[in-house]
């Protein structure tokens, strides 16, 4: 069928909105996107150790057990595929990864963290030890082994989306999301397959009562001297002092920095030289932002101390 002229003009423009709104053209330059639809429930990203500039994202609840490598400029590098311990997908509801040592000598390990709980019903959650593994062809899908380990809290089940490697002590940190008061939980970072711990309860911070104050991310800088804790609407961060431990540097008033609020934003992690830190949110093509980190040795150029 033949149409007038300014019908086929409208829906040629019509066409082209819509393909420039699938893929989210950035408003600037500099602006990055994942250019993947598989990578749209953003809920986790660290730095890898093993290829410098590279980042490692996973999807939340509703994907299988996987993670993605991800170029600073937003392109899918390769898909690593883990066997889980929850069918059908292997894992229930993954939230959070985050890299450190592990029982091999020299070796950085992905640990990814199945920890999502919302209506606190789990009796275990799980974290994956995966070793880092070896770029695969752009884009490529490969399998990976991991070790499961079983964790329980010592005081009921509950919701959780941060998990953190202190590299100084050698301990994962789990901090509860959906608290007035969020909990702060510890154990030992080296395991054995299928082991089944009870995580010890180390302390108890209140990081606010606004809207969006529920917990949805965090970090420990790879020198264990820095430490990002995110919410909905706000960036939080300590400098840790030697000799003290990451739950009592927690417990000190953090700083705020720099924040774009997202649309759903439960990603946070430093670059590896801790200069700098990246946030991403939920949702197709998502954003991914990167933040200079403010020289807090110069007062003048520090964070501003948090008001609750």
């Amino acid at each position: 069928m033949n149409y007038p002229p300014l019908v086929r003009l409208s829906a040629i423009c019509i066409s082209l909105l819509i393909v420039s709104c699938h893929f989210r053209r950035p408003r600037n330059a500099s602006d990055v996107f994942l250019d993947d639809e598989r990578m749209d429930e953003i809920s986790g990203i660290v730095a890898s150790a093993d290829h410098p500039g590279y980042l490692y994202v996973h999807n939340d609840s509703g994907d299988s057990s996987r993670f993605f490598a991800i170029t600073p400029d937003g392109q899918l590098r390769g898909i690593f595929n883990f066997p889980g311990e929850t069918p059908p997908l292997g894992v229930k509801d993954c939230e959070d990864i985050t890299l450190g040592s592990g029982p091999d000598s020299g070796v950085s390990y992905v640990y990814m963290g199945d920890i999502g709980d919302n209506f606190a019903r789990r009796k275990y959650i799980n974290i994956y030890r995966i070793k880092e593994p070896t770029l695969p062809p752009p884009a490529l899908s490969v399998n990976v082994d991991a070790s499961p380990l079983y964790l329980q809290y010592p005081d009921g089940p509950r919701d959780a989306e941060t998990l953190m490697v202190d590299p100084i002590e050698k301990l994962l940190y789990i901090v509860s999301k959906r608290e007035d008061s969020v909990h702060i939980y510890s154990t030992p970072l080296y395991f054995k397959d299928h082991d089944t711990v009870t995580l010890t309860k180390k302390a108890t911070i209140w990081l606010g009562s606004d809207k969006g104050k529920w917990i949805t991310a965090g970090d420990i800088s790879p020198k264990g001297d820095q430490i990002l804790v995110k919410s909905y609407r706000k960036v939080f961060y300590w400098q840790r002092r030697p000799g003290e431990h990451v739950w009592q540097t927690m417990q000190r008033q953090p700083l705020s920095l720099p924040y774009i609020i997202e649309g759903q934003g439960e990603a946070i992690c430093f670059t590896r030289d801790g200069k700098g830190y990246y946030t991403i949110s939920e949702g197709r093509y998502p954003r991914l932002f990167y933040y200079k980190m403010p020289h807090l040795a110069d007062s003048s150029h520090a964070g501003t101390p948090v008001v609750f």
